[in-house]
């Protein structure tokens, strides 16, 4: 199998799976479906769809017209967090994938309610995965469609963006335990209030990137007719995965470049924010990385079911250069 082949044929798939739900771009209101359109179609690695058709894959699943509607909500709901999360309110980015952030193209009004037009038709397009014809089919979905909205809201995705913009108080440098020379500051023990830090970070990232990539690979696992065991261990495994990818982010922000990245390098020093880099410095970050990169294969394994493709792409979504 070469992966970066198969890879480009599974993001061309999805797009095309995507844009067969966009919505047309005419009528008096035309300009919102121009900024949701532009929002999504802006480009992306697709990730989340394609972790829940590769879950959906692995455990047996053949039917694809029942996963399509979710595939495409979900990018939506990601792509909606985008859009809201790029605005002056909040990290105020103007790039975003290589190109102009929504609220820079269409005025910071048009981008929140781009980002809340995504939201609502999201929900829109994973009914039409309610139309079963079985009572196992509508079950299924049902069950999915209570993942995503747990997920995606307070109590997953919208809650860690809520601890991400109250932040963590007030912060100096006797705070942070850099083990690189990142602002010139090398400590050798943690402060006491370190290990606070730290896991306020994780339930952070746990929320605010996790739960999209559980849902994703949770939503995959339910529709395909998964045990409850099984999904259980998919959900732990995607946590793991999520956690190990937002680090990784965490690490890109530092060492890539916007050209890169396709999204401001340094972003987050400019923001003031604390990260696994700022908190542990970056050859503890990548450590921890690591170990979380093989706990959640060494849970892929148990799940004694063959997806090549599945397995390589955790691989290289960890230890991605952007």
């Amino acid at each position: 199998m070469n992966f970066r082949d198969e890879l480009n044929k599974r993001v061309s798939y999805i797009e095309t799976i995507i844009k067969e739900y966009l919505p047309e771009e005419t009528g008096y209101q035309k300009r919102i479906y121009e900024a949701m359109n532009y929002s999504i179609m802006a480009g992306g690695k697709r990730l989340r769809p394609m972790l829940m058709l590769e879950t959906y894959r692995l455990f047996g699943g053949y039917e694809e017209e029942k996963i399509r509607p979710f595939l495409t909500a979900m990018e939506m709901i990601h792509t909606y967090s985008l859009v809201h999360d790029d605005l002056p309110a909040m990290d105020n980015d103007e790039y975003r994938r290589g190109r102009k952030t929504t609220h820079v193209v269409f005025g910071e009004a048009m981008g929140i309610l781009a980002g809340d037009g995504l939201l609502n038709y999201a929900f829109e397009t994973a009914c039409l995965a309610l139309k079963g014809d079985s009572y196992d089919d509508l079950r299924r979905a049902a069950a999915a469609f209570s993942i995503l909205a747990q997920k995606a809201g307070i109590y997953g995705m919208i809650g860690g963006q809520v601890v991400d913009m109250e932040g963590f108080g007030t912060l100096t440098e006797s705070h942070l335990n850099l083990n690189s020379n990142i602002k010139g500051i090398t400590l050798t023990e943690p402060h006491k209030d370190h290990n606070t830090i730290l896991d306020k970070l994780n339930y952070m990232y746990k929320l605010k990137t996790g739960a999209l990539i559980e849902a994703s690979m949770m939503i995959g696992a339910v529709l395909a007719g998964a045990g409850e065991e099984d999904i259980a261990v998919v959900e732990q495994m995607a946590s793991d995965i999520g956690l190990a990818f937002q680090i990784q982010d965490d690490i890109l922000d530092v060492t890539s470049t916007t050209e890169v990245i396709g999204k401001p390098a340094h972003s987050d020093e400019k923001n003031n924010k604390v990260t696994y880099v700022t908190l542990l410095g970056i050859n503890k970050a990548k450590e921890k990385v690591e170990a979380l990169s093989e706990r959640g294969l060494a849970a892929f394994q148990t799940l004694n079911k063959e997806n090549e493709f599945l397995q390589e792409l955790i691989i290289e979504l960890i230890n991605r250069k952007k």
